[in-house]
């Protein structure tokens, strides 16, 4: 069976061709504003307190995939004895990196059964990814040299409370 396509002007491709744009950018936006804009820092989330040994740390809990993409972006300070631990479902490697973050931070990137598997310092606006070695349940951010003022390296264990 044959079709006769009747020739479009090229005002009218023109036209066309915007609007299949104007609809693709559309659908192509729905999952950031599921998320929201992340354009001002997570408000203040629910907290748990984790610890190793006689080190004990108020952390703010970032579960969801909304919590965890914003992070500690746009925020201006965090106090010593406190940071942020991010929960993943499942273990798993994990980047991170520090686009539009501002305070010094080192990261913790641990174990299901809490023990640390790698400590960094992150640099301020970085945009460079920081991978994790091996996959990890947990990643925490605390004010940059934390870690060697608490007495704790790679390879010490959180006791980390069930958070579902």
């Amino acid at each position: 069976m044959l079709f006769h396509i009747p020739r479009i002007s090229v005002k009218h491709r023109i036209f066309l061709t915007l609007v299949l744009i104007v609809l693709f950018s559309g659908a192509c936006t729905g999952k950031s504003e599921q998320l929201g804009a992340i354009d001002k820092p997570n408000p203040k989330l629910p907290t748990a307190t984790i610890r190793s040994g006689d080190v004990s740390l108020v952390v703010e809990l970032a579960r969801t995939e909304e919590q965890r993409n914003r992070g500690m972006m746009f925020r201006k300070s965090l106090d010593e004895g406190k940071g942020m631990l991010f929960v993943f479902d499942s273990d798993q490697r994990m980047a991170f990196w520090m686009k539009n973050t501002s305070i010094p931070l080192s990261l913790a990137y641990i174990g299901s059964d809490g023990t640390i598997f790698q400590i960094l310092d992150l640099v301020p606006f970085s945009e460079d990814p920081q991978l994790s070695q091996r996959s990890i349940r947990y990643a925490l951010e605390v004010p940059q040299g934390w870690f060697a003022k608490a007495g704790l390296k790679v390879g010490d264990r959180f006791e980390i409370p069930k958070l579902n």
